[in-house]
């Protein structure tokens, strides 16, 4: 470490140049009280190799001045001298104390952190927090990864970046979800006001020139107005401020900030999970009255889940659809199947890997969490037809010679390259429509195995256990309206497993006496032997 020094400097110029005299000018001989006392110390290069120095003046006395010297000097000497990084970090602190014009961090907190391993620089911004803490979360999925990052980049970075760490408060968080809701109802407006133009402009004819005058116009309308974007929703907003509990956790385990999260402490308006709702006869006369789905989540009934698959027996991804439909498994963990997970001694499969859609990309990855690992039993019929699923691929793996690509997934393209997940979603609105079934995506194909199971007794776990859900709420949660309609199914059961052929008679009690009530239906009428018949 190079000494260093401290100067006596003013501000006088040089009537000749122009020019500040600095620490040549006259006075200071003559006058020691004449300007003021700088210190210099010059400091570890930076990561790419700027020269650096710690500069800071206005001292009124060289007594004060060596004080703030030898501070200096006794925070760079924490370090060891062959720990490079460690003196990196320390001039990084000693320039940061210059920019923001504060004073030297305290020498015992600071040698506590060193001797911890701990950052350095506790006036860190909520937005470089967060650049840290994400840059260590690799070892995360890329679709966890990149869910992380896409919080960050559209929101928290935009709206708390700015904020120093240690003083980020639960009103700041607030602010940006209040933010967030009323930038929503901007996008909508703007949004409606896009489509009533887009739909004037459709419905003017081309013909006549006043037409297209008015087309012409239109169009530029349209130019001028911002594009369709998505709101974010009270569904989305819990994720947001759970990633940004998750790095200001860690940041409190590593003394960044005080131990109080914000996050952990902000209340967000309540959103709505959509519920699964069967296909009935009444909803699907309204669908084709309005076009509009009566919930996000849509399930078929077991015929109308006949239907499509009856008409479809004959297709190549008969048994991808039939697999999904029966077992649950998610679009990418049915694409990512392979043969080596199959055990033909017990008919069962494993599910333990996917394939997963990033943009148009496709990668592989591990299941979405750990109980999406599981065995999956499989029906007579489903291990049949993956015997002949088999015996097809050896055919066309010789028909296709060299050009046959060994993937060893169940479920491939002629020359045996991997499905796309995106391709299968689209294939499969097409199947629908050609089948003239009411709409559902092809992840509530998923909740039509869910349905189908619970129709047929199985208990909640098994099922839970089926699908993959790390707990069985999360099932409950999301079939409620189900398990709803198999409550009611399984009380009219049990009604009729009690005969009898005497019913009260259905009254209530007025200020007038008894009022009698319409029977809703003719009580049952039965004979035993030997008696008389009896109503």
């Amino acid at each position: 470490m190079k000494n260093g020094t401290i100067s006596r400097r003013c501000r006088c110029t040089n009537p000749g140049t122009g020019k500040e005299y600095g620490a040549s000018c006259p006075k200071l001989k003559s006058n020691r009280r004449h300007g003021v006392w700088t210190v210099f110390q010059e400091l570890e290069p930076d990561q790419e190799g700027r020269r650096r120095r710690f500069r800071r003046g206005g001292f009124e006395t060289s007594t004060k001045a060596q004080e703030e010297l030898d501070k200096v000097r006794a925070l760079l000497a924490i370090p060891d001298e062959d720990d490079a990084w460690g003196q990196l970090q320390m001039s990084d602190l000693l320039e940061s104390c210059l920019k923001e014009k504060a004073p030297l961090p305290d020498y015992d907190e600071v040698r506590r952190r060193v001797a911890t391993g701990q950052p350095l620089n506790t006036k860190i911004t909520v937005g470089e927090w967060l650049a840290i803490w994400l840059d260590g979360r690799k070892r995360l999925s890329r679709g966890g990864w990149k869910r992380y990052d896409c919080d960050i980049r559209n929101h928290l970075d935009p709206h708390l970046g700015r904020h120093r760490l240690d003083k980020l408060r639960v009103q700041h968080v607030s602010k940006m979800f209040d933010d967030i809701n009323e930038a929503n109802i901007e996008i909508q407006e703007q949004n409606e006001q896009r489509r009533a133009v887009k739909a004037e402009l459709d419905a003017t004819p081309w013909k006549g020139a006043e037409n297209r005058a008015r087309r012409k116009w239109l169009k530029a309308q349209l130019d001028q107005m911002p594009p369709f974007r998505r709101i974010t929703g009270l569904n989305t907003q819990p994720h947001i401020r759970d990633t940004l509990r998750a790095a200001l956790n860690v940041a409190i385990a590593q003394q960044q900030m005080p131990p109080f999260n914000p996050a952990a402490h902000v209340e967000l308006l309540p959103g709505t999970k959509p519920k699964a709702l069967v296909w009935t006869a009444e909803r699907i006369v309204r669908w084709k009255e309005t076009g509009e789905k009566p919930s996000p989540v849509m399930v078929w009934t077991p015929d109308q889940t006949a239907i499509f698959l009856d008409f479809i027996a004959e297709h190549r991804f008969y048994l991808y659809y039939r697999t999904i439909a029966f077992r649950g498994t998610r679009r990418g963990e049915t694409c990512g199947l392979r043969w080596e997970d199959r055990n033909k001694a017990v008919k069962a499969i494993a599910i333990a890997t996917q394939l997963i859609q990033d943009g148009w990309d496709v990668y592989e990855g591990a299941p979405k969490t750990a109980s999406g690992v599981r065995w999956l039993a499989l029906d007579d019929e489903t291990d049949q037809h993956l015997d002949l699923q088999w015996e097809r691929q050896q055919q066309e793996k010789l028909e296709w010679g060299d050009a046959w690509q060994d993937t060893g997934r169940v479920f491939t393209n002629e020359d045996g390259s991997i499905i796309h997940p995106g391709k299968m979603s689209d294939l499969f609105e097409r199947l629908v429509a050609a089948a003239g079934l009411p709409p559902i995506r092809l992840h509530d194909l998923r909740h039509v195995a869910a349905t189908l199971m619970l129709a047929a007794g199985v208990d909640i776990k098994v099922v839970s256990e089926t699908l993959g859900h790390s707990d069985t709420r999360i099932t409950r949660d999301t079939y409620q309206t189900v398990l709803d309609d198999l409550a009611k199914d399984a009380a009219e059961k049990v009604a009729q497993l009690v005969p009898h052929s005497r019913r009260p008679t259905l009254s209530v009690v007025t200020d007038h006496g008894a009022l009698r009530l319409p029977r809703l239906a003719p009580p049952r009428k039965t004979t035993e032997p030997g008696t008389a018949e009896s109503a």
